[in-house]
This record gives C-alpha cells, structure tokens and sequence, in this order.
C-alpha cells in the first residue's frame, strides 16, 4: 500500500498491467454488471447542463428511459448513486457504433468540448475508489472482460495507474499525480534493493 496525500493505493495499481484494447472487447463493460455507472452528485449538474448535447448521441431507447426515469438513480442494493439502465439493462447512455460501445457523453464532449469526458468512474476504470471518512482507497478491479486489456498493457508495458493518468489528475490534480510517480519510484526502488540483497 502506498500513501499519496489522503490517497491509499494499493500495490495492484502500480504494479499489474493494463490497456484497454476496445477492438477486442467492443466496450462490453459499458453493459456487464448488475446497475448502471456511479455517478458523483456534482457529475449530475454537469451532465444536466449538457443533455442537449448529449441526447444527440444517444439511442432510442437510451431517449425513452431517458424521457421517463432520467439519468440517475439510486442502486437499490447499496443507494449508491448510479445511471438509468435501459430496459435491456444495458447504461442509458450507451451507443453502439461501428459495433462497438460507446458513452454517448463522451461522444458529445468530443463534438462540443464542455469538459466533461465521461462520469469519473467510467474515467478511471479499472481503478475504483472508495472513501473511508478522509481517505480515499484506490484499488485495482479485475473484471475477466478485461482479459484483453491486461495481455495488451504486458505488450506495451503500461501499468494501471499509467492507463489511468488523465482520469487521476483529473480526479486529484497533476500535482497529486506527479507525486504519486515520486512515490512509486521510491517504491520500485526499495523493492528491487530487497531483491538483490544476498540470502
């Protein structure tokens, strides 16, 4: 584990491999799982104040739930806020394009630069974080879908936090980012002094 500012990461983050390889996976994580994506209550503002936008993109069934249940609600499982899901289950603001899935939210940010990608929990993926009272506890979520997306960060040598660097500095700032690099060379660092030390 390791500590940056209020943050505990855990060793998965720095040390397992990750690359989203969506040619592969064609976006299934946007429809597997048992509710839509956590969504921040500040997040529900900025997607309000850009829905125009946004419901250009979207299907229609993502417009009918849209019109009907809105964009958030409350997992009944642990009231977590979270996205409508369709009545195929599938995220309201899913779209599927040159058959692959797609955010309809980051598909309008591209077209209207409103600085808003995506909710931060789609951003971050496959970091999840927690908050326990003032900390945050940063983890690394394995989801077998993914599978693709781990031999390719072995290939291309890109670790977790490494794939997540734009949604962690746009979580926590590039400062907090950067001292996070700082910290994980000190970590490798001992890591590899203990390794080499004679038996």
């Amino acid at each position: 584990m390791i500590k940056v500012g209020n943050c505990l990461i855990s060793e998965d983050v720095i040390d397992k491999s990750f690359a989203c390889n969506v040619q592969a996976c064609k976006g299934v994580c946007c429809i597997e799982g048992d509710a839509g994506a956590p969504i921040e209550p500040d997040e529900i503002d900025t997607i309000q104040q850009n829905i125009g936008y946004i419901k250009k993109e979207m299907d229609d069934d993502g417009l009918k739930t849209l019109s009907s249940k809105g964009f958030s609600e409350n997992d009944p499982f642990d009231q977590m806020l979270v996205t409508t899901c369709k009545p195929n289950k599938e995220c309201v603001f899913v779209v599927r394009k040159d058959g692959i899935l797609n955010c309809a939210v980051e598909l309008a940010n591209q077209k209207n630069n409103f600085n808003f990608q995506k909710p931060i929990s789609c951003h971050l993926y496959p970091i999840r974080v927690d908050k326990y009272n003032e900390f945050y506890a940063l983890n690394y979520h394995r989801w077998s879908i993914c599978a693709d997306a781990c031999i390719k960060g072995v290939t291309d040598n890109i670790k977790v936090y490494q794939f997540a660097q734009k949604a962690l500095e746009r979580k926590f700032g590039k400062e907090w980012y950067e001292s996070l690099e700082n910290c994980i060379k000190a970590y490798l660092k001992k890591n590899n002094n203990c390794q080499s030390r004679p038996i």
